[in-house]
């Protein structure tokens, strides 16, 4: 699956073993815009867009069972597995 707003993209992958991840890119920058349901910053090329698209993945990953990376998230980085280390 391959979803994107201007200048937004995300992208779903199927691992074996670990199960669906969705590669957030730009879509988030902090895990706590997820929970706050507030707009999206004022600076996005199309804020409703951007808006309407971020409600639309939050149903997907609720419906599909699958794991958001939020690229900017800094914590959670640091806890995934580096090179070369890597998931299946």
């Amino acid at each position: 699956m391959f979803v994107w707003t201007a200048r937004h993209q995300v992208l779903v992958l199927r691992l074996s073993k670990t199960g669906r991840l969705m590669l957030g890119g730009d879509l988030y920058h902090y895990p706590q815009e997820r929970t706050f349901h507030r707009a999206p910053p004022d600076n996005e090329f199309d804020v409703r867009q951007s808006a309407a698209s971020r409600a639309a993945i939050e149903e997907y990953l609720k419906q599909t069972k699958t794991t958001l990376w939020i690229e900017h998230d800094f914590g959670a980085n640091a806890k995934l597995k580096k090179a070369p280390a890597y998931y299946e």
